[in-house]
């Protein structure tokens, strides 16, 4: 062996030597590189957290606005599981809702036959029609068959699958702040000071709060009743009505055009609803 060789042969075994002194050296200290005192972690997660814009830190803290048992949709990893879990939940209190809203209507209809046949009506007819007046808001001065017809026109349905759809739109399929905090799945404001939670996006100057409910019952009626009221939706009605005008059914892809004013997205907010009907359609 030559001297060049040897050589090669010494500087060889020399960094063979040290990589394995450099190995051994990691392998005693690794295991405890990746231990760190609980109390360092929290200080971290607490630099983390302070750091996080408002609204944020406020959905890590906040604690629900009611006593309900939400199920943890945001922890349903499979699409189709979450969404039978979801619809599951809420439809109930949608079919609840709809019936007492057809026993106001049935007995509207009771009532518009006997005036249409120049029957007596009862003491009870009378305060009843005085206080569907005053539950729907209602300020027709046409008589008492004129307050019947424009009663018919407030008094009636939303159709399940609609409902269902922007539920789960409104509140991302229960997994929103705002339906978790507060029960809200359809997204309703109120005006009054602390009537609601704030939202974290609210613009400046803007005073509107996100409503609050103590039941799914409370929110869905609080919905209906948004609907079949306010101005805003006075189209949506319309077209309801004339369905039932023309005895057709009240299809919900035909209900969602009168959506329009529902979102700030307008027309896309309709598609999105209407593509939502056509996508869940086994589920309805």
């Amino acid at each position: 062996m030559n001297n060049k060789t040897q050589k090669l042969s010494d500087n060889l075994y020399k960094l063979g030597s040290l990589l394995l002194v450099i190995i051994v050296i990691i392998g005693l200290i690794a295991p405890f590189t990746f231990l760190k005192p609980q109390s360092y972690i929290d200080e971290v997660l607490e630099r983390k957290k302070a750091a996080l814009p408002k609204n944020v830190k406020n959905v890590v803290s906040e604690k629900p606005l009611h006593n309900v048992q939400l199920p943890k949709f945001s922890n349903i990893k499979d699409v189709k599981e979450k969404k039978r879990q979801f619809f599951a939940f809420i439809r109930p209190a949608l079919e609840t809702q709809n019936k007492n809203i057809l026993i106001e209507r049935d007995a509207l209809l009771v009532i518009k036959a006997r005036t249409s046949i120049e029957s007596a009506l009862t003491i009870a007819d009378k305060i009843f029609i005085k206080q569907v007046n005053n539950k729907y808001k209602n300020k027709t001065k046409f008589g008492l068959l004129g307050d019947i017809e424009e009663l018919l026109v407030k008094v009636d349905i939303v159709p399940i699958p609609l409902m269902l759809v922007q539920a789960a739109n409104e509140s991302a399929w229960g997994t929103s702040r705002f339906a978790r905090v507060g029960l809200n799945f359809f997204g309703l404001w109120c005006f009054d000071k602390d009537c609601g939670m704030v939202p974290g996006s609210r613009n400046k100057g803007a005073k509107h709060e996100v409503a609050v409910f103590e039941s799914v019952e409370e929110a869905v009626t609080k919905y209906l009743h948004n609907i079949n009221t306010h101005a805003a939706y006075k189209v949506f009605r319309a077209i309801r009505a004339q369905l039932r005008l023309q005895k057709l059914p009240l299809t919900p892809k035909v209900l969602a055009t009168g959506l329009l004013p529902y979102s700030e997205r307008g027309a896309d907010y309709v598609l999105e609803i209407s593509d939502m009907l056509l996508d869940n359609k086994q589920y309805f």
